[in-house]
């Protein structure tokens, strides 16, 4: 064999065998994994380009919204020439995009992110001093170092006691000194405070910390990071020139971003906000001191670019107790419902003012539990599993509107005092309301919860697999057998071998429910009934359908087909009695918010975009970097103030 037939295509290293390169390729650390790909990609005859790269004169320095010919009424074909793209959107060759005919103003001369670094009060030492407060490079390169290690202040303190560091010629001695050079940087939105007043007792006084959602999403809009990475015009984009089939990817391609447009003053810049919350743990097995943090970003940032944790396109908003969200709500939310209700001028990354009114789309949250403190009325997940199992298949109906909510509380407010919390629950429970007087949307102009407690991936999709159909499979098969198949698969480079199989898993992440979800159809086909697989299997495609970034009409009818193939087979499931709960005694009903959930994905979709947007990975990553390294840092005394 000749070394030419044994070496890799991609960086030339030469192997003993076809089976050792490949070996080698499949390596997610090889660098050499992508080749294919790339090079299809480079021969590709409709391949995108970018519209503020040099060469492109007529559109240097415009905003991305008013990039394109406004003399063709709004409209826009691109044929198979491989033209540029006005906003840097997945746009492939043939497609037509009308966007919204009269597009947001831009105002000149307003302020920059560099700007703003500029007018900190300390600018005037930074022109003999680049690194100031910091002496020079090396003292800063240090300081950031232990700053960003997440050490607590006795460590600082101990690693700058020792003798070789104390002969460095450093601008700070101890840890408080350290802190107190960062905190003369310019600084981003600032924290504030608030004691929640309860009409119940507790233990010790609920404070909440916020930074106010306006600083917070002028700090967003005004980066130079996703300057060429927005989307500032709503449009609908069509796969052919005949508009027969439209294909959905960002919010602004949606339905609902259109409608609001225009809702709002003529040329006004429409600005998605998306709030994210969950619960985390500060600390185990001690203490149980939790928190809820409130994220905020934009949706008219591109999703490539908001979905990854390192732009910090999400924004730490407070911490929250579960029983008084909304009350928090209410308080953290009312710049952003003013700001929705008049407008407020923000400036872009290019230093140009906007009138902007500031929408909720999207309210990312656990469910049903977490939808349930979140929101009043809006989807079935809003409900008790008791009231659920009472209306059963009477949930399949369009949800319910924010003025249809407003006036069914109306009607309880009426009937019982919202101060006797038991009596006024009872009420609210005769329309599936969960007992919330004034929750925090109810006078938030661009807001309905109907719309903004949009599906995602985590908790609607891979959540129920391992919850629900995985167990079925698991019950269907055998948990020795199915453990068995799981361990005795071949290793595979890149993914997670099931070694202990799975049916003792426990506390499973969204990333091992992924896994599982590639092997598992596979391994239980020729042991579970015929029915019982296709009814799997098609809620297996419906997930990958709907995880896509960029799906039209049609793919909208497979993902229907797919869940009504669903409820075709799903009396399977019930006869092999592989539905169980609790001490293993057989259900015979499919009363499963998550299941429900389902239907309003494609409706979500239509009038929202993809539902790849609405993740809560950044979220869950936020725990970490926001509240637990924080957490960690602190001498475990008053968390809530040190991790702010």
């Amino acid at each position: 064999m000749s070394h030419h037939d044994s070496s890799c295509p991609s960086c030339g290293k030469i192997f003993k065998d076809h089976t050792s390169v490949a070996r080698h390729m499949s390596q997610p650390r090889s660098g050499c994994n992508t080749w294919l790909e790339d090079m299809i990609n480079s021969i590709s005859p409709g391949e995108d380009h970018n519209m503020d790269s040099a060469d492109d004169e007529d559109f240097a320095g415009l905003p991305r919204d008013v990039s394109y010919d406004p003399g063709l009424g709004g409209e826009e074909y691109f044929g198979g020439g491989g033209e540029d793209i006005p906003d840097g959107n997945e746009v492939h060759a043939g497609e037509v995009i009308d966007y919204f005919p009269e597009l947001p103003l831009a105002y000149e001369d307003s302020y920059t992110f560099l700007g703003l670094f500029d007018a900190d009060k300390n600018s005037v030492y930074r022109k003999t001093n680049l690194y100031y407060p910091f002496s020079s490079r090396r003292d800063w390169q240090l300081a950031a170092w232990l700053l960003r290690l997440g050490l607590s202040m006795g460590k600082i303190n101990s690693f700058l006691s020792l003798e070789m560091i104390k002969d460095l010629p450093l601008s700070f001695r101890s840890a408080r000194e350290l802190h107190g050079r960062a905190e003369m940087l310019p600084s981003g939105p600032c924290w504030k405070s608030q004691v929640i007043h309860t009409s119940h007792p507790t233990k010790s006084p609920v404070i909440l910390y916020w930074c106010d959602p306006i600083e917070c999403i002028a700090s967003i809009f005004n980066h130079p990071l996703f300057h060429c990475h927005m989307d500032l015009t709503p449009h609908k984009i069509y796969s052919t020139a005949k508009r027969l089939c439209r294909v959905y990817t960002g919010w602004m391609s949606g339905n609902d971003a259109w409608d609001m447009q225009s809702a709002i003053t003529k040329g006004a810049t429409l600005l998605g906000t998306i709030l994210s919350s969950d619960k985390t743990n500060i600390t185990a097995l001690t203490g149980y001191h939790v928190a809820h943090p409130l994220l905020i970003s934009l949706s008219n940032i591109h999703m490539n670019i908001h979905l990854k944790p390192s732009t910090n396109s999400f924004r730490m908003k407070g911490v929250l107790e579960d029983h008084l969200i909304h009350q928090c709500l209410n308080i953290i939310l009312e710049p952003l419902k003013q700001s929705a209700q008049h407008g407020i001028m923000l400036s872009d990354p290019i230093g140009c003012s906007r009138y902007c009114f500031t929408a909720l789309v999207s309210y990312i949250a656990n469910t049903p539990k977490a939808m349930m403190l979140a929101a009043v009325g809006g989807k079935t997940s809003l409900v008790t599993m008791a009231m659920y199992k009472q209306f059963g298949d009477a949930f399949h109906h369009e949800p319910r509107t924010k003025s249809t909510t407003i006036a069914q509380l109306a009607v309880v407010r009426s009937c019982a005092d919202p101060n006797d919390l038991e009596a006024y629950f009872h009420e609210a429970q005769r329309f599936r309301l969960n007992g919330v007087d004034k929750p925090f949307w109810w006078d938030y102009a661009l807001a309905d919860p109907s719309r903004f407690l949009t599906p995602q991936s985590l908790h609607h999709l891979h959540k129920e697999f391992f919850d629900h159909d995985a167990q079925w499979l698991i019950r269907a098969v055998g948990d020795s057998k199915i453990d068995f198949r799981f361990s005795v698969l071949q290793p595979i480079t890149g993914y997670r071998h099931f070694y202990g199989g799975i049916s003792k898993l426990k506390q499973v992440t969204g990333h091992c429910e992924r896994e599982i979800q590639r092997y598992i159809i596979a391994i239980s086909a020729d042991e579970a009934l015929p029915h019982v697989i296709a009814a799997v299997c098609v809620l297996m495609q419906f997930r990958y359908l709907v995880q896509s970034p960029c799906i039209d009409e049609e793919d909208l009818g497979r993902i229907s087909g797919a869940l009504t193939e669903f409820h075709t087979n799903k009396d399977a499931i019930l006869a092999a009695g592989a539905r169980r709960g609790k001490g293993n005694r057989n259900i015979d009903n499919f009363y499963i918010p998550k299941l429900e959930l389902m239907q309003s994905i494609i409706p979500s979709i239509r009038n929202s975009g993809v539902i790849g947007q609405w993740s809560a990975d950044i979220t869950e990553h936020a725990h970490i970097t926001e509240i637990k390294d924080p957490a960690r840092s602190s001498n475990n005394n008053n968390y809530d103030t040190q991790i702010c």
